[in-house]
C-alpha cells in the first residue's frame, strides 16, 4: 500500500488516480493526526508526504511528520512533495532520512519511476532472515496482561524505546502509566543510566526551580548546602514528569526553555549547564482541551508530545483482570511470607463484572484488603463482595449540599470520605477520582491541616 498525505485534495484525487491505475493499492489522507492512524493500523510500503498542512508555509509540521513517520516505519521509504522554492526544506528532510524529493507540478512519468525505484532498492534491502529481531528481548517491567489493546500499547512501547522520542502516555488514574515509563526506560540506550521519576502535582509553584534545577548554597534562606536538582541527577538518562496536567503557567515556561535547549541553571548561579535527557511525561488531564482553554501552554504540548501512547483503562481490558489479580495475590503472599492463597472461578468473574473507577490501582487494593483480612487460602466470590465499598461518598455528600458554597462542599465530601476509609488518603484519593497529591494540595492552609489531623 502507498500512503499519500496531502490537504490539497486535488492534488490526493491526482495521486491516487495515476497510482491505482499502475495497479498500486492506494490510501490518502489530508494531514499529520490521520496519517498516525493509518501508519499504526497499517505499514505501508511507501509514503507520499506533502511538507505543508496549514497557512504556515515553513515545513515545520511536514519536518515534525517526517520524524514521527520514521519512527513508526524506519524502513519505509519517503518521498517528500514539495515547490520549488522550498528545496533547502526538502535537502532538510533528507537529512531527516527520506529517501527522496519531487517538486510541484510533477511529471507523471518520472514520479513513477522515483516510486519505483524506491520500492525496488527498499525490496532488496530486507533483511533475509527477521528471526533476530523478532525475538529481541523486550523486558515489559512487570507490565502485568495480553489483551488486544495492551499488546497495542505495547507494540509502540517497543518501537519508539531505542530512540531518544519524547513520550507522552495518556491515560485515566490508575492504568498503569509510571509503568510504561519504566518500560521505555528499560527497553531504551539509556537502561544503565538513571531513571528519574518527578510528581508534578506535589512541587509547589514556589520550590519548582529549586526541585527540578537544584539550588546553590544561599541562594535563599534555607539553602545552607549545594543540591542538585532533578534534571541533573537525570543526566544522560530518562526523567518521567507525572502529572504535568497539574503544572502552574509560569513553571511550565521554565521547563520549556529547558527541553528546547538542554540547559538549565541552578538558582543562585549564572552559567547554563548542559544536560542531556530523554523526556517522557504522563497525564490523566485533557491537555488539547487545556491548550484551549489557556491552561496549558501549546509549544510545550508539541514539545513533549511527539509520541503518545495512551493506556486503556480497565474496563477496556476485563481479559487482564484474572492474570492482573492472581499476580497481586501472589506479590502480596511472597511479601508478607504467607502461603500462596487460591481465587475461586466464581470469585475470578465477580472480579471481572465490577466498573473499575480507579483502575488497576483499585483493583489491587481490594484483592490485597480482602486477601489480608479474610486470611483464607481460597478466596470467593463472596469474600470480595464482601470487602468491595464502591464510591458513595460524593453522591451522599451532594444530596445534603443545600445552601453549601462550593469550598464548603468540598470539605465535607472530604472529610466524610477520610470517615468512610478509616482516614486511609490513598483510599479517600481513590473514592473521590483524584491522585492522593491533587487531595492534599488544597489551597486553604487551614483545610490542609484539618487533613493531616485525620490522617494521624
Amino acid at each position: 500500500m502507498i500512503l499519500i498525505i496531502d490537504d490539497d485534495s486535488a492534488i490526493r484525487s491526482s495521486l491516487s488516480f495515476m497510482l491505482k491505475r499502475a495497479k498500486y493499492e492506494v490510501q490518502a489522507v489530508s494531514g499529520p493526526k490521520e496519517a498516525m492512524k493509518a501508519i499504526h493500523s497499517v505499514t505501508p510500503q511507501l509514503i507520499l508526504m506533502d511538507m505543508n498542512f496549514s497557512l504556515s508555509t515553513d515545513g515545520a509540521e511536514g519536518l515534525v511528520l517526517l520524524k514521527q513517520v520514521k519512527l513508526f516505519c524506519p524502513d519505509v521509504p519517503v518521498i517528500l512533495m514539495t515547490a520549488w522554492g522550498s528545496i533547502p526544506l526538502a535537502v532538510q528532510g533528507m537529512r531527516a532520512g527520506a529517501f527522496d524529493f519531487i517538486t510541484k507540478p510533477w511529471n507523471n512519468a518520472a514520479l513513477m519511476q522515483r516510486i519505483e525505484t524506491a520500492l525496488e532498492l527498499t525490496s532488496r534491502e530486507e533483511v533475509a532472515d527477521t528471526s533476530t529481531t523478532e525475538d529481541e528481548d523486550f523486558d515489559r517491567s512487570h507490565i502485568i496482561g495480553k489483551s488486544k489493546a495492551l499488546e497495542a500499547v505495547l507494540a509502540t512501547v517497543k518501537k519508539v524505546s531505542r530512540t531518544s522520542a519524547s513520550v507522552l502516555v495518556t491515560g485515566e488514574s490508575g492504568t498503569g502509566k509510571e509503568l510504561i515509563a519504566e518500560a521505555i526506560h528499560l527497553n531504551s540506550l539509556r537502561r544503565n543510566k538513571p531513571f528519574v521519576k518527578v510528581n508534578l502535582g506535589g512541587i509547589s509553584q514556589t520550590l519548582f526551580e529549586s526541585e527540578m534545577f537544584g539550588h546553590k548554597k544561599g541562594a535563599f534562606t534555607d539553602a545552607v548546602t549545594d543540591r542538585k536538582g532533578r534534571f541533573e541527577l537525570a543526566d544522560k538518562g530518562t526523567i518521567f514528569l507525572d502529572e504535568i496536567g497539574e503544572l502552574d503557567l509560569s513553571c511550565q515556561v521554565k521547563l520549556l526553555r529547558v527541553l528546547q535547549e538542554q540547559t538549565f541553571e541552578p538558582l543562585g548561579e549564572s552559567r547554563p549547564r548542559k544536560v542531556d535527557v530523554r523526556v517522557v511525561c504522563a497525564t490523566n488531564a485533557n491537555l488539547e482541551q487545556m491548550v484551549r482553554e489557556h491552561t496549558f501552554r501549546e509549544d510545550l504540548l508539541y514539545r513533549i508530545n511527539l509520541i503518545a501512547v495512551h493506556l486503556p483503562a480497565l474496563r477496556e481490558r476485563r481479559e487482564d483482570i484474572p492474570l492482573l489479580a492472581r499476580h497481586f495475590v501472589e506479590n502480596r503472599c511472597r511479601e508478607d511470607g504467607l502461603p500462596l492463597v487460591k481465587l475461586s472461578e466464581d470469585a475470578l468473574e465477580f472480579l471481572s463484572r465490577l466498573p473499575y473507577p480507579g483502575n488497576i490501582r483499585e483493583l489491587k487494593n481490594l484483592v490485597e484488603r480482602t486477601l489480608l483480612v479474610c486470611g483464607k487460602d481460597c478466596l470467593t466470590a463472596e469474600d470480595f463482595q464482601s470487602q468491595y465499598h464502591p464510591a458513595s461518598v460524593a453522591t451522599d455528600a451532594v444530596a445534603n449540599a443545600k445552601g453549601l458554597t462550593l469550598e464548603e462542599l468540598e470539605k465535607r465530601t472530604i472529610l466524610q470520605a477520610l470517615d468512610t476509609h478509616d482516614n486511609n488518603l490513598t483510599q479517600v484519593a481513590l473514592s473521590l477520582g483524584i491522585s492522593r497529591a491533587a487531595l492534599y494540595r488544597r489551597k486553604n492552609t487551614e483545610f490542609r491541616l484539618m487533613i493531616d489531623q485525620k490522617a494521624l
